[in-house]
């Protein structure tokens, strides 16, 4: 089977296409054909070492991605051998991911995927949906599971709705029941918001945006998921409702983080940090159930005219692939790996 690996930390050229043989799936494992690949910000970030030094002799990336079960190791009911699924965290502790014709994932982390919904849909969840899960079940007040009505009547801010993570906040927001406010940087971007399905949206680079997000919502936002902490927390706090929870599961830019702890005291908001690896078997069970329910619905399209433009690669590219996602392209970036 054809492969993309690396052996060392270091840039897009370190990926190799090359010949492996075709893996065998042990106990409790999955054999999945993979017919489209999902390139994340942590994937080129564990290749290029900023996530730490490799850990496996050579490693295959990507944690998302989408196929077809053509084997299953002992354990696993031979009835999922043909069914269509979407995989998450395939390269999280383990040297396989899907950017190879053929990858082997626990069989929990690959979850069926409806025949209304295509390849490409499956391979846009993963990371996004199963962290816009984490970010909207996280408040003291709120919600652990979503489901429609979950999040009635809750206010709910996307920074950032035109990325990926922050497109899947909007879709499982507004499919649980919230009013959805997202913040963006221009009128490309607010377009994208839009699509996605965002009530209301708001340049924070114009104007007054505390002022426009709290005539929208008086009584302050409920959840903020928060994709540049930094940069963004003086607005957060100026919006956020008493017993409010702010989700950060990124700080693009890189800007320092300074509290004021008087003021998160007396609005008893809650700061939460996610990232999926360390959320939790019981967590991230949880979202990919719900995430699942809300693909069975349609709630979770993918495109430009559903918010997240797709911008592909054929495998051989994958180092293209690496390289768009690294400069911050608009869109989900995909991988092509079979027909």
């Amino acid at each position: 089977m054809k492969a993309i690996v690396y052996r060392d930390n270091g840039g897009p050229d370190v990926l190799q296409l090359v010949e492996r043989d075709l893996p065998a799936p042990g106990p409790g494992e999955v054999r999945v054909r993979v017919a489209v690949s999902g390139v994340n910000p942590t994937d080129w970030q564990a290749r290029s070492g900023a996530a730490g030094p490799t850990r496996f002799p050579e490693v295959t990336p990507h944690l998302d991605g989408a196929g077809v079960i053509d084997a299953v190791g002992a354990g696993v009911e031979r009835s999922r051998i043909g069914q269509r699924v979407w995989l998450f965290l395939a390269a999280a502790g383990r040297p396989t991911g899907t950017a190879a014709e053929f990858t082997v994932v626990p069989a929990e982390q690959a979850v069926p995927l409806p025949d209304q919904a295509g390849f490409d849909v499956g391979a846009a969840l993963g990371v996004p949906a199963l962290t816009a899960h984490r970010a909207l079940t996280v408040a003291e007040d709120g919600p652990r599971r979503l489901r429609p009505g979950a999040l009635d009547g809750r206010v709910v801010l996307a920074a950032g709705g035109a990325g990926a993570v922050g497109h899947a906040v909007i879709q499982l927001a507004r499919w649980a029941g919230a009013t959805v406010i997202s913040t963006v940087s221009g009128p490309e971007k607010a377009r994208l918001a839009t699509a996605a399905g965002a009530h209301h949206v708001v340049n924070y680079r114009a104007g007054d945006p505390a002022a426009e997000i709290r005539a929208i919502a008086p009584d302050g936002v409920d959840i903020v998921a928060e994709v540049a902490l930094g940069a963004n927390l003086a607005l957060d706090l100026a919006v956020l409702r008493t017993r409010g929870t702010i989700s950060t599961y990124a700080n693009d830019g890189g800007r320092p983080v300074e509290l004021n702890v008087v003021q998160h005291m007396v609005l008893n908001a809650r700061l939460q940090f996610l990232v999926l690896y360390t959320a939790g078997p019981r967590a991230r069970a949880a979202a990919a159930e719900d995430v699942a329910a809300a693909v069975r619905d349609g709630a979770l399209p993918v495109g430009e005219e559903h918010g997240l433009p797709l911008v592909r690669f054929p495998l051989e590219r994958t180092a293209d692939a690496h390289r768009a996602v690294e400069r911050g392209v608009v869109g989900k970036v995909l991988v092509d790996v079979t027909a």
